[in-house]
């Protein structure tokens, strides 16, 4: 199974603007599976939780607390070679690098507020779909 899956978070501005059902439909028309999809709202232990990697950054404090300002849809995502996959689709961190037709081109406001969250390898893509998954959920 690995390999074969991703974990994405639709992040608090793409979903308060509406564009959770746009960002969706690209994801389907690129041959992505949604093999599990929930909205919450995390809490502030969660995000710090989930961003740990980040938190000796200077933008950790300003990540958690756009992370915890709405809500979020969490998704665990399958195609073939899926991480390299969704991060072709999503496009670069920064929406100003990202290329044309990329979700973060056509949907991201800034760097921090980049409509999506993907996963960067396999490894991570389990344990951040573990994060808001339980086994049973995820397959």
């Amino acid at each position: 199974m690995k390999g074969d899956i991703t974990f994405s978070i639709i992040k608090p501005n793409a979903v308060r603007t509406g564009k959770s059902g746009p960002i969706l439909a690209m994801i389907n028309e690129a041959g992505f599976e949604i093999a599990g999809m929930r909205m919450i709202k995390m809490t502030q232990e969660q995000a710090e939780s989930f961003y740990e990697v980040h938190r000796e950054r200077p933008f950790y404090r300003d990540l958690v607390d756009f992370m915890i300002s709405g809500p979020v849809v969490v998704m665990i995502l399958r195609h073939e070679n899926a991480v390299d996959e969704f991060r072709k689709l999503i496009g670069a961190t920064d929406p100003a690098k990202a290329e044309p037709g990329t979700i973060r081109k056509i949907f991201a406001v800034s760097v921090q507020m980049n409509a999506v969250h993907g996963s960067d390898s396999d490894e991570n893509a389990l344990r951040e779909a573990g994060f808001f998954f339980s086994e049973i959920d995820r397959f």
